[in-house]
């Protein structure tokens, strides 16, 4: 849901909308709101939570890597993504000045705390709805 709802988001905001690129958001792409890690790490928590009660272990490690998950995608991924961009806008300045070729890294997309929260909650309320309904 997380993914479809950020391919419908493109959609709206792109000013070129092109089928290979909204494929690829729908499909591979990561980064952008609502962050499809976090919801489908918190809906899971949230849905072991509601069928195994807090008090499990099955509860602790699902916790767990929803932690891991989130932290990963706000600190370490961003991270890299941050530096992939800025090394090759350094690669490709250096390599005109110098007529060099550069080959650039790949950037990977992490997430903003606002992807995440959005993420995080839209998991929590499909895991409710789930349960409840």
């Amino acid at each position: 849901m997380a993914q479809f709802l950020k391919t419908i988001i493109y959609l709206l905001r792109a000013k070129r909308k092109n089928f290979k690129d909204t494929l690829e958001i729908l499909i591979w792409r990561t980064g952008g709101i609502p962050s499809s890690h976090s919801a489908l790490v918190s809906s899971m928590t949230v849905s072991v939570a509601f069928s195994e009660g807090v008090d499990t272990t099955l509860f602790i490690v699902t916790l767990m890597l929803a932690f891991i998950v989130i932290r990963d995608s706000l600190g370490v991924r961003r991270s890299a993504g941050n530096q992939a961009r800025v090394l090759n806008w350094l690669g490709r300045n250096i390599s005109e000045k110098l007529a060099m070729e550069y080959h650039p890294v790949k950037e990977v997309n992490g997430h903003s705390p606002l992807e995440v929260v959005v993420g995080s909650l839209l998991g929590i309320f499909i895991a409710a709805a789930f349960h409840f309904l």
